[in-house]
This record gives C-alpha cells, structure tokens and sequence, in this order.
C-alpha cells in the first residue's frame, strides 16, 4: 500500500524512547507498529459501532413487537419457567 501521507503527533519523550527502544528490540520500524496499531483501532471502532447497531436493531425489534402485543408478560415468563427449573431440579 503506497504511503502518502505523514503523520505528526506530540508526546512525552520518555514514552517516545521507551516506545523507540521497544521497536528497536522487536526489529521493526516504530512506523510499522504505528501503523499496525491504528488498523487494529479501526477495526476495534468498525466492530464496536456495527455491534452497537446489531444491538439497537434487536430492541427495536423486541419493542416493536410488545408494542404490537406479542410479548409475554414478565410474571408468565417468570411463571413458566419456575416450572421449568423445578421439573429439573435435583429430587431430594
């Protein structure tokens, strides 16, 4: 991939020599690992937005249909499911 711009950024000069010496040690250029670490902050900001709009979809999803009356009632779901553990239960 053509690179075809720069990059400025201020820091704290520690940080910068003690990332410069990490890079050193790990044989690669300080640039590649910058690089590296903004892809992965793209991605982690694309997957963390997308799964957000996944989430939103299923309660809209969900409110629309109690809006719609096809929910159950928090009490029946409750109810129906005690019964449910208590068939499972370990008999004593």
């Amino acid at each position: 991939m053509p690179k075809h711009a720069v990059f400025t950024m201020k820091l704290e000069a520690d940080l910068r020599d003690q990332f410069m010496a990490e890079a050193e040690a790990s044989h690669r250029p300080a640039s590649q690992i910058v690089r590296e670490m903004m892809r992965q902050f793209v991605q982690e900001q694309r997957e963390a937005r997308e799964y957000e709009a996944f989430l939103q979809q299923k309660v809209d999803t969900a409110r629309a249909s109690m809006t719609a009356g096809e929910g159950i009632a928090n009490d029946d779901l409750e109810a129906t499911f005690a019964a449910r553990r208590a068939q499972v239960a370990p008999r004593q």
